[in-house]
Protein backbone atom coordinates (compact mmCIF):
# COMPACT_ATOMS: atom_id res chain seq x y z
CA UNK A 1 0.00 0.00 0.00
CA UNK A 2 1.02 3.61 -0.21
CA UNK A 3 0.68 6.32 2.38
CA UNK A 4 0.69 10.04 1.85
CA UNK A 5 2.37 12.12 4.51
CA UNK A 6 0.49 15.38 5.15
CA UNK A 7 1.57 18.72 6.47
CA UNK A 8 2.40 18.88 10.17
CA UNK A 9 3.42 21.71 12.48
CA UNK A 10 7.04 22.60 11.80
CA UNK A 11 9.23 22.90 14.92
CA UNK A 12 11.44 25.96 15.27
CA UNK A 13 14.55 23.78 14.99
CA UNK A 14 13.33 22.35 11.68
CA UNK A 15 12.58 25.84 10.38
CA UNK A 16 16.07 26.98 11.33
CA UNK A 17 17.56 23.90 9.63
CA UNK A 18 15.54 24.62 6.49
CA UNK A 19 16.67 28.25 6.45
CA UNK A 20 20.32 27.30 6.87
CA UNK A 21 19.97 24.63 4.19
CA UNK A 22 18.49 27.06 1.69
CA UNK A 23 21.25 29.58 2.46
CA UNK A 24 23.97 26.96 1.90
CA UNK A 25 22.25 25.79 -1.29
CA UNK A 26 22.10 29.31 -2.72
CA UNK A 27 25.76 29.94 -1.85
CA UNK A 28 26.66 26.70 -3.61
CA UNK A 29 24.55 27.54 -6.67
CA UNK A 30 25.94 31.06 -6.92
CA UNK A 31 29.55 29.90 -6.61
CA UNK A 32 29.06 27.06 -9.10
CA UNK A 33 27.33 29.49 -11.47
CA UNK A 34 30.35 31.80 -11.44
CA UNK A 35 32.62 29.11 -12.90
CA UNK A 36 31.49 29.39 -16.52
CA UNK A 37 32.07 33.14 -16.84
CA UNK A 38 35.43 32.94 -15.06
CA UNK A 39 36.57 30.01 -17.16
CA UNK A 40 35.64 31.80 -20.39
CA UNK A 41 38.33 34.40 -19.71
CA UNK A 42 40.95 31.64 -19.51
CA UNK A 43 39.59 29.63 -22.43
CA UNK A 44 39.75 32.72 -24.66
CA UNK A 45 43.49 33.01 -23.95
CA UNK A 46 44.18 29.43 -25.03
CA UNK A 47 43.54 27.37 -21.91
CA UNK A 48 41.97 24.00 -22.65
CA UNK A 49 38.83 22.92 -20.76
CA UNK A 50 40.79 20.02 -19.28
CA UNK A 51 43.52 22.21 -17.82
CA UNK A 52 40.94 24.67 -16.51
CA UNK A 53 38.89 22.08 -14.66
CA UNK A 54 41.96 20.23 -13.34
CA UNK A 55 43.53 23.29 -11.76
CA UNK A 56 40.13 24.34 -10.42
CA UNK A 57 39.59 21.01 -8.64
CA UNK A 58 43.24 20.65 -7.56
CA UNK A 59 43.36 24.07 -5.86
CA UNK A 60 40.12 23.28 -4.06
CA UNK A 61 41.54 19.94 -2.91
CA UNK A 62 44.65 21.61 -1.47
CA UNK A 63 42.55 24.16 0.44
CA UNK A 64 39.77 21.85 1.68
CA UNK A 65 41.99 18.85 2.58
CA UNK A 66 43.35 20.35 5.87
CA UNK A 67 39.80 21.25 6.90
CA UNK A 68 38.66 17.73 6.08
CA UNK A 69 41.44 16.19 8.16
CA UNK A 70 40.63 18.41 11.13
CA UNK A 71 36.91 17.59 10.90
CA UNK A 72 37.68 13.86 11.11
CA UNK A 73 39.31 14.36 14.55
CA UNK A 74 41.41 11.24 14.16
CA UNK A 75 38.47 8.99 13.27
CA UNK A 76 40.36 7.19 10.50
CA UNK A 77 38.14 4.14 10.84
CA UNK A 78 35.21 6.29 9.73
CA UNK A 79 37.10 7.22 6.58
CA UNK A 80 38.12 3.60 5.91
CA UNK A 81 34.52 2.41 6.22
CA UNK A 82 33.41 5.02 3.68
CA UNK A 83 36.34 4.84 1.28
CA UNK A 84 34.12 3.38 -1.44
CA UNK A 85 31.65 6.24 -1.04
CA UNK A 86 34.44 8.85 -1.18
CA UNK A 87 35.91 7.29 -4.32
CA UNK A 88 32.47 7.15 -5.96
CA UNK A 89 31.90 10.79 -5.07
CA UNK A 90 35.27 11.83 -6.46
CA UNK A 91 35.01 9.79 -9.66
CA UNK A 92 31.37 10.52 -10.54
CA UNK A 93 30.33 13.72 -8.75
CA UNK A 94 33.61 15.62 -9.22
CA UNK A 95 35.73 14.26 -12.09
CA UNK A 96 32.96 12.50 -14.01
CA UNK A 97 30.52 15.40 -14.09
CA UNK A 98 33.25 17.86 -15.10
CA UNK A 99 34.88 15.68 -17.74
CA UNK A 100 31.58 14.60 -19.32
CA UNK A 101 30.26 18.15 -19.45
CA UNK A 102 33.36 19.55 -21.15
CA UNK A 103 33.32 16.60 -23.54
CA UNK A 104 29.68 17.35 -24.38
CA UNK A 105 30.43 20.95 -25.32
CA UNK A 106 32.95 19.70 -27.87
CA UNK A 107 30.01 18.31 -29.85
CA UNK A 108 27.16 20.70 -29.07
CA UNK A 109 26.37 24.19 -27.84
CA UNK A 110 26.83 25.00 -24.17
CA UNK A 111 23.12 25.65 -23.57
CA UNK A 112 21.79 22.25 -24.65
CA UNK A 113 24.68 20.47 -22.90
CA UNK A 114 23.89 22.28 -19.65
CA UNK A 115 20.19 21.54 -20.04
CA UNK A 116 20.89 17.80 -20.36
CA UNK A 117 23.13 17.87 -17.27
CA UNK A 118 20.43 19.63 -15.29
CA UNK A 119 17.93 16.86 -15.82
CA UNK A 120 19.72 15.55 -12.69
CA UNK A 121 16.90 16.63 -10.30
CA UNK A 122 14.49 14.41 -12.24
CA UNK A 123 16.99 11.55 -11.97
CA UNK A 124 17.19 12.13 -8.20
CA UNK A 125 13.38 11.95 -7.90
CA UNK A 126 13.33 8.66 -9.86
CA UNK A 127 16.20 7.24 -7.80
CA UNK A 128 14.50 8.05 -4.49
CA UNK A 129 11.29 6.47 -5.81
CA UNK A 130 12.91 3.25 -7.04
CA UNK A 131 15.52 2.86 -4.30
CA UNK A 132 13.70 4.20 -1.23
CA UNK A 133 10.04 4.03 -2.20
CA UNK A 134 9.60 7.81 -2.02
CA UNK A 135 7.04 8.25 -4.80
CA UNK A 136 6.83 11.95 -5.75
CA UNK A 137 3.55 13.72 -5.11
CA UNK A 138 1.62 15.50 -7.82
CA UNK A 139 2.80 18.83 -6.38
CA UNK A 140 6.44 17.77 -6.73
CA UNK A 141 5.85 16.75 -10.35
CA UNK A 142 4.24 20.13 -11.09
CA UNK A 143 7.25 21.89 -9.57
CA UNK A 144 9.62 19.75 -11.64
CA UNK A 145 7.71 20.65 -14.82
CA UNK A 146 7.85 24.37 -13.99
CA UNK A 147 11.60 24.21 -13.31
CA UNK A 148 12.22 22.26 -16.52
CA UNK A 149 10.25 24.79 -18.56
CA UNK A 150 12.21 27.59 -16.91
CA UNK A 151 15.51 25.95 -17.78
CA UNK A 152 14.52 25.70 -21.43
CA UNK A 153 13.80 29.44 -21.49
CA UNK A 154 16.90 30.44 -19.49
CA UNK A 155 19.16 28.46 -21.79
CA UNK A 156 17.31 29.78 -24.85
CA UNK A 157 17.44 26.44 -26.65
CA UNK A 158 14.08 27.04 -28.33
CA UNK A 159 15.77 29.27 -30.90
CA UNK A 160 17.39 26.20 -32.43
CA UNK A 161 20.66 24.42 -31.69
CA UNK A 162 22.69 21.63 -33.23
CA UNK A 163 22.26 18.35 -31.34
CA UNK A 164 24.60 15.39 -31.82
CA UNK A 165 24.30 11.87 -30.44
CA UNK A 166 27.84 11.89 -28.94
CA UNK A 167 27.10 15.24 -27.30
CA UNK A 168 23.84 13.92 -25.84
CA UNK A 169 25.65 10.82 -24.53
CA UNK A 170 28.33 12.92 -22.80
CA UNK A 171 25.63 15.24 -21.44
CA UNK A 172 23.80 12.27 -19.93
CA UNK A 173 27.08 11.20 -18.34
CA UNK A 174 27.35 14.65 -16.75
CA UNK A 175 23.77 14.26 -15.53
CA UNK A 176 24.67 11.00 -13.79
CA UNK A 177 27.60 12.75 -12.10
CA UNK A 178 25.41 15.65 -10.96
CA UNK A 179 22.71 13.32 -9.64
CA UNK A 180 25.37 11.34 -7.74
CA UNK A 181 26.56 14.60 -6.20
CA UNK A 182 23.10 15.43 -4.86
CA UNK A 183 22.35 11.93 -3.54
CA UNK A 184 25.69 11.40 -1.77
CA UNK A 185 25.84 14.97 -0.43
CA UNK A 186 22.49 14.49 1.31
CA UNK A 187 23.43 11.18 2.97
CA UNK A 188 23.93 11.74 6.70
CA UNK A 189 23.99 8.04 7.60
CA UNK A 190 27.65 7.60 6.61
CA UNK A 191 28.77 9.85 9.47
CA UNK A 192 31.38 11.68 7.38
CA UNK A 193 31.64 15.41 8.14
CA UNK A 194 30.88 17.60 5.09
CA UNK A 195 34.48 18.86 4.92
CA UNK A 196 35.84 15.30 5.01
CA UNK A 197 33.55 14.15 2.18
CA UNK A 198 34.34 17.24 0.10
CA UNK A 199 38.08 16.93 0.68
CA UNK A 200 38.15 13.24 -0.18
CA UNK A 201 36.08 13.73 -3.30
CA UNK A 202 38.19 16.65 -4.51
CA UNK A 203 41.43 14.72 -3.97
CA UNK A 204 40.09 11.68 -5.82
CA UNK A 205 38.68 13.90 -8.57
CA UNK A 206 42.03 15.66 -9.00
CA UNK A 207 43.84 12.35 -9.35
CA UNK A 208 41.32 11.08 -11.89
CA UNK A 209 41.47 14.27 -13.96
CA UNK A 210 45.29 14.27 -13.84
CA UNK A 211 45.23 10.67 -15.04
CA UNK A 212 42.96 11.60 -17.95
CA UNK A 213 45.38 14.41 -18.85
CA UNK A 214 48.47 12.22 -18.66
CA UNK A 215 46.79 9.54 -20.77
CA UNK A 216 45.95 12.07 -23.46
CA UNK A 217 42.18 11.56 -23.15
CA UNK A 218 41.79 15.14 -21.93
CA UNK A 219 44.02 17.74 -23.65
CA UNK A 220 45.95 20.01 -21.28
CA UNK A 221 46.93 23.49 -22.46
CA UNK A 222 47.54 26.54 -20.25
CA UNK A 223 49.16 29.97 -20.50
CA UNK A 224 50.00 33.16 -18.63
CA UNK A 225 48.28 35.73 -20.83
CA UNK A 226 45.93 38.14 -19.02
CA UNK A 227 42.25 37.21 -18.98
CA UNK A 228 39.83 39.80 -20.35
CA UNK A 229 36.38 40.45 -18.92
CA UNK A 230 33.84 43.22 -19.27
CA UNK A 231 35.38 44.90 -16.22
CA UNK A 232 38.85 44.85 -17.79
CA UNK A 233 41.98 42.71 -17.92
CA UNK A 234 43.22 40.73 -14.92
CA UNK A 235 46.27 38.53 -14.40
CA UNK A 236 45.70 34.87 -15.30
CA UNK A 237 46.11 33.72 -11.70
CA UNK A 238 43.12 35.79 -10.50
CA UNK A 239 40.44 33.69 -12.27
CA UNK A 240 42.48 30.55 -11.51
CA UNK A 241 42.36 31.22 -7.76
CA UNK A 242 38.70 32.20 -7.86
CA UNK A 243 37.86 29.04 -9.79
CA UNK A 244 39.62 26.89 -7.20
CA UNK A 245 38.65 28.68 -3.99
CA UNK A 246 35.13 29.90 -4.79
CA UNK A 247 33.66 27.82 -7.61
CA UNK A 248 35.04 24.50 -6.33
CA UNK A 249 36.13 24.68 -2.68
CA UNK A 250 33.24 26.84 -1.46
CA UNK A 251 30.66 25.36 -3.81
CA UNK A 252 31.28 21.69 -2.96
CA UNK A 253 31.47 22.18 0.82
CA UNK A 254 28.38 24.43 0.96
CA UNK A 255 26.57 22.06 -1.40
CA UNK A 256 27.15 19.13 0.95
CA UNK A 257 26.03 21.22 3.92
CA UNK A 258 22.86 22.10 1.98
CA UNK A 259 22.17 18.49 1.06
CA UNK A 260 22.46 17.36 4.69
CA UNK A 261 19.79 19.89 5.69
CA UNK A 262 17.43 19.80 2.71
CA UNK A 263 17.68 16.27 1.40
CA UNK A 264 18.79 15.34 -2.09
CA UNK A 265 15.46 16.09 -3.80
CA UNK A 266 14.99 19.66 -2.63
CA UNK A 267 18.72 20.47 -2.74
CA UNK A 268 18.88 19.36 -6.38
CA UNK A 269 16.00 21.63 -7.36
CA UNK A 270 17.36 24.64 -5.47
CA UNK A 271 20.62 24.04 -7.34
CA UNK A 272 18.78 24.83 -10.57
CA UNK A 273 19.27 28.47 -9.61
CA UNK A 274 22.89 27.90 -10.68
CA UNK A 275 21.71 28.26 -14.28
CA UNK A 276 20.14 31.62 -13.49
CA UNK A 277 23.31 32.65 -11.66
CA UNK A 278 25.40 31.63 -14.65
CA UNK A 279 23.31 33.89 -16.91
CA UNK A 280 23.72 36.84 -14.53
CA UNK A 281 27.49 36.35 -14.16
CA UNK A 282 27.83 36.09 -17.94
CA UNK A 283 26.00 39.41 -18.18
CA UNK A 284 28.27 41.11 -15.61
CA UNK A 285 31.65 39.61 -16.57
CA UNK A 286 31.21 38.89 -20.27
CA UNK A 287 28.68 41.56 -21.24
CA UNK A 288 26.30 38.86 -22.48
CA UNK A 289 22.93 40.49 -21.82
CA UNK A 290 20.10 38.06 -20.94
CA UNK A 291 17.01 38.25 -23.12
CA UNK A 292 13.54 38.84 -21.72
CA UNK A 293 12.65 35.21 -22.35
CA UNK A 294 15.64 34.16 -20.21
CA UNK A 295 14.49 36.37 -17.33
CA UNK A 296 11.05 34.78 -17.57
CA UNK A 297 12.72 31.39 -17.44
CA UNK A 298 14.52 32.38 -14.26
CA UNK A 299 11.20 33.23 -12.64
CA UNK A 300 9.82 29.82 -13.63
CA UNK A 301 12.88 28.06 -12.17
CA UNK A 302 12.40 29.81 -8.84
CA UNK A 303 8.67 29.06 -8.92
CA UNK A 304 9.44 25.41 -9.58
CA UNK A 305 11.77 25.28 -6.56
CA UNK A 306 9.05 26.73 -4.32
CA UNK A 307 6.46 24.23 -5.59
CA UNK A 308 8.85 21.30 -5.10
CA UNK A 309 9.36 22.43 -1.50
CA UNK A 310 5.58 22.40 -1.02
CA UNK A 311 5.54 18.88 -2.42
CA UNK A 312 8.20 17.75 0.06
CA UNK A 313 5.58 17.55 2.82
CA UNK A 314 3.43 15.27 0.71
CA UNK A 315 5.95 12.61 -0.34
CA UNK A 316 4.34 9.27 -1.02
CA UNK A 317 6.18 6.36 0.56
CA UNK A 318 5.54 2.78 -0.50
CA UNK A 319 4.98 0.42 2.41
CA UNK A 320 4.38 -3.34 2.49
CA UNK A 321 0.79 -4.50 2.97
CA UNK A 322 0.29 -6.18 6.34
CA UNK A 323 -1.86 -9.30 6.08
Amino acid sequence: MTTLTHDAPVPAAATSRLGAGLAFALVSALSFGLSGALARGLLDTGWSPGATVLIRVAIAAVVVLPLGLVSLRGRWGLLRRNIGLVVTYGVLAVAGAQFCYFSAVQYMQVGPALLIEYTAPAAVVVWLWLRHGQRPSAVTLVGAALAAAGLVLVLDVVSGADISLPGVAWGLGAMVGAATYFVISADEDNGLPPFALAAGGLVVGSLVLAGLGLSGLMPMTAGTAPATYAVGEVAWWVPVLLLGLVTAGLSYTSGIAAGRRLGSRLASFVALTEVLAAVVFAWVLLDELPRLVQLLGGVLVLAGVVVVKLGESRVVRTEPVVT
